[in-house]
């Protein structure tokens, strides 16, 4: 039989453990409802200081959540005002849900609900974005972030016009992704970039874009004096001021059975338009040209003799060809097809590799946003800003 004085020592072993729990939880939900008033005093401070950019968002309705483990903020008929920009800008989401853990505060994690719509202040919608899933993340301080990235799956872009649509960019999957260098100096950030890009196509561009592309690029960016969200134009006169560059480590493409691959720097020249040297090596560079109907744009005989029709842009081509062998272009001219004009390109070009394949390499320039193809001209780029 148990003795009725040992009952009470045993209560308090049955007792503590139980006690201690409802403390730790009762100091956990105090710490957590603490940390959600801080998660919306920090939206606010962040929507008064976007504000003051030019930047007004908004949401027609606005929840936090996430007890026990998690702050979840979800703003459902999210909007944005562009005011910075010229013209000024309206976009809405259907909702955004951020979230963070609360053991890990700098790491926030958004998932956007589509459709995006996009539209001149006071003007009706012009572009409409839809997506299976886009989610974005941010590490580090809202006003200093050290990571961001942008994941969309399912990616289609269209232009709206009245009583229809008109579809401009599609992709299976796009990735960007920015990334501050550890080793950066105060005052002079480096900035590691990266694109990734799935079974893209670009309707609008013609044959050329209908045709599923994948792309893989790595960049450095150097010459911004900080990495806060000002506007566009505003860090691209701060890029060109400060003699910046965007050094492309690695650019890959891929489109059926053409690989392109470039490496180079770019920067801005006074007056905003593009400086710089890409070397583009491209392999099936034939069937390429194929596909795009360049070859039929190649200038043929007229009937006095001259040449009629075509692009001016490939003379240089037909020019090359005479000086490699005289009288050469007359029979591009009169056999114009694409191994016609990819043999003229691999005339002006060096032949090499790539992937084990046959491949040509040509310098693509840029001089004050004038670009050229080997010698070949592509035209002129307008200003950046």
């Amino acid at each position: 039989m148990t003795h009725p004085l040992l009952f009470p020592h045993r209560s308090r072993w049955i007792i503590a453990p139980f006690a201690f729990v409802v403390v730790v939880a009762a100091l956990w939900s105090a710490f957590w409802f603490y940390a959600a008033n801080a998660a919306t005093a920090g939206i606010a401070e962040w929507r008064a200081q976007e504000a003051r950019l030019g930047r007004i968002h908004s949401c027609g309705s606005q929840t936090i959540g996430g007890f026990p483990f998690r702050i979840e903020v979800r703003c459902t008929d999210a909007g944005a005002e562009l005011r910075n920009v010229d013209p000024p800008l309206a976009i809405t989401a259907k909702d955004v849900l951020v979230v963070s853990q609360v053991y890990q505060p700098n790491l926030l994690i958004a998932e956007i609900t589509g459709p995006l719509t996009i539209a001149e202040a006071g003007r009706p919608v012009s572009l409409v974005a839809g997506w299976t899933l886009a989610q974005a993340s941010a590490r580090g301080l809202p006003a200093e972030p050290q990571r961001l990235s942008l994941v969309i799956d399912g990616l289609r872009l269209d232009r709206a016009m009245t009583g229809a649509s008109e579809a401009l960019f599609a992709a299976d999957r796009v990735e960007l992704h920015g990334r501050l260098d550890p080793g950066s100096m105060p005052g002079n950030p480096v900035i590691d970039l990266a694109a990734h890009l799935a079974a893209a196509t670009a309707p609008v561009a013609g044959a050329i874009g209908a045709r599923p592309l994948d792309a893989d690029v790595t960049a450095i960016l150097r010459g911004l004096k900080t990495v806060d969200l000002q506007p566009l134009r505003v860090q691209l006169r701060q890029l060109q001021a400060a003699g910046g560059t965007l050094q492309i480590t690695a650019a890959r493409l891929q489109q059926v059975d053409t690989t392109a691959h470039a490496t180079g720097t770019l920067s801005l020249s006074q007056r905003a338009r593009l400086d710089g040297t890409l070397r583009l090596t491209v392999a099936g560079i034939e069937p390429f040209l194929a596909r795009s109907g360049l070859d039929k744009l190649l200038p043929g005989p007229g009937p006095d003799g001259t040449s009629v029709g075509g692009l001016s842009s490939l003379a240089p081509i037909l020019g090359g060809l005479d000086r490699l062998v005289p009288g050469l272009s007359d029979v591009a001219r009169n056999h114009a097809n694409a191994s016609t004009l990819a043999a003229g390109v691999a005339l002006l070009g060096e032949r090499t590799e790539l992937d084990g394949k046959a491949a040509i390499a040509l310098p693509l320039r840029f001089s004050d946003g004038a670009a050229s193809l080997g010698p070949i001209p592509l035209g002129q780029t307008g200003p950046l800003y």
